[in-house]
């Protein structure tokens, strides 16, 4: 590369004008982030303007998008590489200047966590009823096809196959069982309801599908609902099929067929993660404030059991009081079932300090900097009068 295109390629990296081109088209995201919420729901929007290097538009009529807009990701990016480029061209190594050096990696290490939390945080929730006992959460939006295996009346032996592995794959092998799942159909929202005279017959062929008419329906943007899934799968073992089932979350329990003497149970159920420690929940309280039905404070008393730890205490948890517990923060989020159902969020985000430290980091290099700068002022004032 020539030495002019080199320096003119420097020059537009470190530029400041590059800076508040980067501020302001993210300031130009967030507002059109806030629109989106009305038809995308918070996580769509983000998702789509935020943590996306491209804004997309869908061609009307076709299945195309074609990128229209940076998105945060990539401004983001841009925003880093500039900063941290400018600040090794403009700023001195020395001591007078460690203020601004640790105030630039402040702002460096703002979007670095965020980027961290796009990339690998996830969120769960735990729904439990007091008295009940769980060792494992589950995903708000994502599901698993669960095969069961119910034979032993003691203990389930649970076999998960992933949505992601539904959408993608039409013959599904699962481990450790007999079972082959020829995926027929999958909807990602659809309408249940009892099939009628003039319904299209039905693909299930076994089970409860075969009198339930099932309608595709778009995907629902609000955050506190959920799409009711559509699965018409066919359950072969061992050569011989048993049919084809519809399994769906809006389904109220699993469905079975036996195999050479083993009870096989189809339920599609939100995707599980199991802990090696569980929870049970003594008490859900419910404060108002005094007479009001204004809430007041939620708080679920739970008793942490950890056998491998030899670990076994209770914890409260409230509104703004969370359990951080390996690697993932329960959080106080909503309640049910006249005060005896607790709903607890549980995020496990790895970078969720950053955003902590970069704040400390930013006020200790303004506060650095402005006591070095009165610092160096105090000292011209008091030379002065000693050269007159």
């Amino acid at each position: 590369m020539p030495r002019r295109t080199r320096t003119l390629a420097w020059d537009a990296l470190t530029s400041l004008k590059l800076t508040i081109a980067c501020l302001a088209v993210l300031m130009v995201l967030v507002v059109a982030c806030t629109l989106a919420q009305v038809r995308l729901g918070l996580l769509g929007a983000v998702n789509a303007y935020i943590r996306s290097a491209f804004v997309w538009w869908d061609l009307p009529g076709t299945s195309l998008s074609i990128p229209v807009f940076p998105g945060g990701l990539l401004v983001g990016a841009v925003l880093v590489v500039n900063l941290v480029a400018a600040q090794v061209r403009r700023m001195e190594m020395s001591w007078k200047k460690i203020g601004l050096w640790i105030v630039h990696a402040g702002l460096v290490l703002l979007f670095v966590g965020e980027f961290v939390t796009g990339a690998v945080q996830v969120e769960m929730r735990l729904a439990i009823e007091e008295g009940q006992t769980l060792a494992y959460v589950e995903s708000p939006r994502e599901l698993d096809l669960a095969i069961t295996d119910a034979t032993d009346p003691t203990r389930d032996d649970v076999y998960g196959v992933p949505e992601s592995l539904l959408l993608r794959a039409r013959t599904i092998d699962v481990p450790g069982t007999p079972i082959s799942l020829r995926v027929k159909a999958f909807h990602q929202n659809a309408e249940l309801r009892n099939r009628g005279p003039s319904d299209p017959p039905s693909l299930a062929t076994a089970g409860i599908g075969s009198g339930v008419a099932v309608f595709e329906q778009p995907p629902v943007r609000n955050d506190d609902q959920v799409d009711t899934r559509a699965l018409f799968v066919e359950a072969i073992a061992s050569g011989v099929s048993y049919g084809t089932w519809l399994v769906s979350n809006a389904l109220g329990g699993p469905q079975s067929f036996v195999h050479e003497g083993r009870t096989y149970k189809l339920a599609l159920r939100p995707r599980r993660e199991y802990l090696p420690y569980s929870l049970t929940l003594k008490k859900f309280s419910h404060d108002i404030y005094p007479g009001t039905d204004i809430p007041k404070n939620f708080s679920s008393l739970v008793h942490l059991s950890h056998p491998a730890r030899g670990e076994e205490r209770d914890v409260l948890i409230s509104m703004n009081q969370p359990l951080r517990y390996e690697g993932k923060a329960f959080y106080q989020a909503s309640f049910g079932k006249n005060d005896t159902l607790s709903i607890l969020q549980v995020v496990e985000n790895p970078g969720w300090v950053l955003p902590y430290v970069s704040c400390v980091l930013v006020a200790l290099g303004l506060v650095l900097h402005f006591a070095l700068s009165l610092a160096r002022s105090l000292r011209r004032r008091q030379a002065v009068p000693a050269e007159a």
